[in-house]
């Protein structure tokens, strides 16, 4: 089959080390962390009272009072991560074929800052509880979808992909291969996700999954440290333009970099834990390789999933030499979430953003 080839034309992000891709890459490479004391609620009678949240974000800058009463947080989010995207993009839509141009976006949870509240209000209601109008349309997780869809009229592929922390990958992985097969031309791809809330930290926390180095928040996410124990849950949203490329070549696009191939795949071992000898990590990655018709020679930087729990980060280096063999030790390998934390469905999304300056996607 006569693949079509896919680029990046357009990135955009507000996470928890920027509120734009200049700030993000900045604090990247100068090693900050996004971690702090949790500003959203008291949480002062929780184990984990440490969070990586976004920094100085204000809703009425970006949208006006009906449309925030309208839009959950991770939808608030992944809105301006898209606008962002297409602005750096430089796609004219006047003379794009809209009916060409999807949206396909992530997220784990979905509103979830919109399900607690609203739950907390109906109880509360007194003789007549009631729920607001919008909650469903505010929870759902593939809102976000619809409304940067509708946002940019995109008539194309729309739909959401929900898959914990493999949201984002999926979701752009769904984009690729939609533009491979000549089914659309451009697509708005990422994901985001808004968790930092009672119900999101608590029940993390609850699964032991979480980091309570509380005393020392900017040290406490540490993929792969021997001290590691738990994961620092993070927010934001991180978006990304696919192209076709000769589409892009036409208008003259710039051109971050080309999406070479994807692999995907599910070890079918247990509920929360990765496989012990990080098998499904290994064969995804075997996969992608295969796809893109490279070799494992041709491989030399890995932004791996390292999440800084103690099981998950033993199972994917196991996943990641049992893939590459000896070549392991010639290869860069990081974590961005040491400093972004975890941003669960939006975590694929932004640590594709952050590869940009990598120029090859694998």
């Amino acid at each position: 089959m006569n693949l079509k080839r896919v680029v990046v034309t357009g990135i955009g992000t507000i996470n928890p080390l920027g509120n734009n891709i200049n700030e993000y890459f900045n604090n990247l490479e100068n090693g900050v962390s996004g971690a702090g004391a949790v500003t959203r609620y008291d949480a002062s009678k929780f184990k984990t009272r440490i969070a990586c949240e976004v920094k100085g974000y204000n809703s009425a800058e970006h949208f006006d009072r009906k449309e925030v009463r309208k839009y959950d947080l991770y939808t608030q989010y992944a809105l301006v991560a898209a606008e962002q995207a297409v602005k750096d993009s430089a796609l004219n839509l006047e003379s794009v074929d809209l009916d060409r141009c999807g949206v396909i976006w992530a997220s784990g949870i979905g509103g979830i800052i919109s399900f607690q509240q609203e739950i907390q209000g109906f109880v509360s209601g007194g003789e007549k509880p009631r729920f607001n109008p919008f909650f469903i349309p505010k929870m759902i997780a593939d809102i976000a979808a619809g409304h940067i869809s509708m946002k940019y009229e995109f008539k194309g592929p729309n739909y959401a992909t929900v898959s914990a922390c493999a949201s984002a990958n999926h979701a752009i992985n769904d984009s690729l291969m939609q533009i491979q097969l000549g089914k659309a031309d451009v697509i708005i791809t990422g994901g985001s996700e808004a968790a930092v809330i009672e119900a999101g930290m608590g029940g993390f926390s609850a699964m032991k999954a979480l980091s309570s180095r509380n005393d020392e928040p900017e040290r406490a996410s540490r993929p792969f440290d021997v001290d590691r124990d738990g994961f620092v849950l993070g927010e934001g949203a991180g978006a990304l333009i696919l192209e076709e490329y000769d589409h892009a070549i036409a208008r003259g696009a710039k051109i971050y970099a080309e999406i070479a191939g994807c692999g995907m795949s599910a070890d079918a071992y247990h509920l929360t834990a990765p496989h012990p000898e990080g098998d499904g990590a290994k064969r995804s990655m075997l996969a992608a390789i295969k796809d893109a018709e490279i070799e494992l020679s041709d491989i030399d930087y890995i932004n791996t999933h390292g999440t800084s729990t103690p099981v998950g980060d033993t199972a994917e280096i196991k996943g990641l030499i049992s893939a590459f063999g000896e070549h392991i030790y010639d290869i860069n390998i990081s974590s961005t979430k040491s400093m972004t934390g975890h941003l669960l469905g939006a975590a694929g999304a932004i640590e594709r953003s952050e590869e940009r300056r990598v120029g090859k996607e694998c």
